[in-house]
């Protein structure tokens, strides 16, 4: 999370760059706009990352409240299965993306073109590591304590 608010800051200082650029100085920066970009992404693949973490996402409460106790552990066993595998897909797929475009160069930044898929692929292995602890935790009766509050 602290690394999604770093990469806030630096993506509100960007666009704000580009602004000042545009509107005061009459002469936009050409690499705000794709710093900005791939900013965005790196903020909202870690936010993703903590959501899972923090169960944060978006789940279906209700089917699991109609259950008893020991389905509804089941059903909590199987959709965290579920999100680590989406989160190893995600790292494996991503990963191989980053590989196939990494001697393009992102126009005005000058950065491969793999960056692009870094915050995805990273993110999709904190989602296996997350999804684990969970599982782990469901296991032993004990519930994850979030780490962001």
């Amino acid at each position: 999370m602290v690394l999604s608010v770093v990469g806030l800051v630096c993506l509100i200082v960007a666009v704000s760059y580009q602004i000042f650029g545009r509107h005061v100085l009459n002469s936009t920066p050409t690499w705000a706009e794709s710093l900005s970009l791939l900013l965005v992404l790196y903020v909202t693949m870690m936010g993703a990352a903590v959501a899972v973490r923090d169960a944060g996402h978006i789940g279906f409460e209700s089917l699991a409240d109609l259950l008893p106790p020991a389905g509804r552990r089941r059903l909590q066993l199987f959709v965290h299965m579920l999100v680590l595998l989406f989160g190893a897909l995600m790292a494996w797929y991503c990963g191989l993306l980053a590989e196939s475009v990494h001697n393009y160069k992102i126009p005005n930044l000058g950065l491969s073109e793999g960056w692009k898929y870094a915050p995805a692929t990273l993110s999709g292995a904190l989602i296996v590591l997350f999804s684990i602890e969970h599982i782990i935790a469901i296991l032993r009766n004990q519930k994850v304590v979030p780490a962001w509050h």
